[in-house]
This record gives structure tokens, C-alpha cells and sequence, in this order.
């Protein structure tokens, strides 16, 4: 089964101190290049980064190879970003799409691939951390048209998900499960 990944990394990133798809690890590595390669060894195709804040020092931070869609109207909020991902891989053959934002830069390969296993066109899926949502989630194609039409302000799926009783997918025991809500300060 084909499983296409979107990297969320459209937004402005106000509380963060700048747009979250330029930020980088202790390292100096983009937070946008490490998702990419962490997507690309869970075994997606294509891996879909969508900008919008600064879209063009975001894109050239993306590794050959990844797509990056623009979402216009990323300052709507994260359903634009969804939205304009789901759009993008429509255009794929892919049978799913596994979707994370940017800051999660720790996300390791497993959870992505448990998250992934048994999941067709008709799936919804989500990590789970102790019993909380978390990413990656993976909402099969039969979902995307709805998924999309149903996202408003700066929220994303996880409405939609807990409405159509997602299968809970528990990845603690791979990762802590949270997000970077503070900058990086380098070594």
C-alpha cells in the first residue's frame, strides 16, 4: 500500500518567535529536512512539505526530492495547511497520507511505521502517547474529500478522527510524543 507523508510547516510560528519550518536543531540540521528524512525511511512517497509563512526560505530548506505546495492561505490557520497537503497528494497514487507538523523534530521512523501498519484507503489513524493524541496520523484516501471540507480556523483533523472512532495507535514505548513549543538554542 502506497502511504504519501505531509509535513506541516506552513505557519508563522508567533508564540515559537518565527515560522517553525525555518527552525533548527542544536546541530544547525532543519527541523524541515530531518522530517523529510524520517518520513522517507518510514517508506513514504512522495513527502509533501507544506509552506506558507516565509514559503521560500522554508522551500529552500527541503531535500530534493520532497514536493513543496504552498498553502495561500496558510495564516487561516492550520486547516489550510491540511487542507492545502490533502490537495497535493491527491494528485499522488498514494492510498494514505501520513501527515506530522514540523515540530516534532524527535519523531522517530517506528512510529511512523506502526502508525502505518494494516492501513489502506478507508483508514484513520493516530499515534497515542500514555493515552494522549498525538502525530503522526495517517487518514486514508476515502477521507480526504471530507477531511477537507469539514477543517475551519486553526484546527486540524483530530475532530474528524475522534467523530469516526480513529484507531488509536499507543507509541510511547518508540517516543515521548511532544511537541517543540521553544526555540533550539544551540550548542
Amino acid at each position: 500500500m502506497t502511504v504519501c507523508a505531509i509535513v506541516l510547516a506552513a505557519g508563522a510560528g508567533v508564540r515559537f518567535g518565527g515560522p517553525k519550518g525555518l527552525a533548527r536543531d542544536a546541530d544547525g540540521r532543519p527541523w524541515v529536512a530531518t522530517a523529510v528524512r524520517t518520513l522517507r525511511e518510514a517508506g513514504c512517497d512522495p513527502v509533501i512539505v507544506v509552506a506558507g509563512a516565509d514559503a521560500d526560505a522554508v522551500g529552500a530548506l527541503v531535500p530534493a526530492g520532497a514536493v513543496v505546495v504552498t498553502a495561500p492561505d496558510w495564516a487561516d490557520g492550520l486547516s489550510a495547511s491540511v487542507r492545502a497537503g490533502l490537495s497535493a497528494a491527491a494528485d499522488t497514487a498514494a492510498q494514505s497520507a501520513l501527515i506530522m507538523p514540523v515540530d516534532v523534530p524527535d519523531l522517530p521512523a517506528s512510529a511512523c511505521l506502526r502508525v502505518m501498519a494494516g492501513a489502506g484507503p478507508a483508514s484513520l489513524r493516530r499515534a497515542r502517547y500514555r493515552g494522549e493524541p498525538g502525530h503522526p496520523v495517517l487518514i486514508g484516501r476515502d477521507h480526504w474529500r471530507a477531511v477537507s471540507a469539514e477543517l475551519t480556523g486553526d484546527r486540524g483533523a483530530g475532530a474528524y478522527l475522534r467523530e469516526r472512532g480513529a484507531d488509536d495507535v499507543e507509541c510511547a514505548d518508540l517516543w515521548h510524543g511532544h511537541d517543540v513549543d521553544r526555540p533550539v538554542r544551540r550548542a
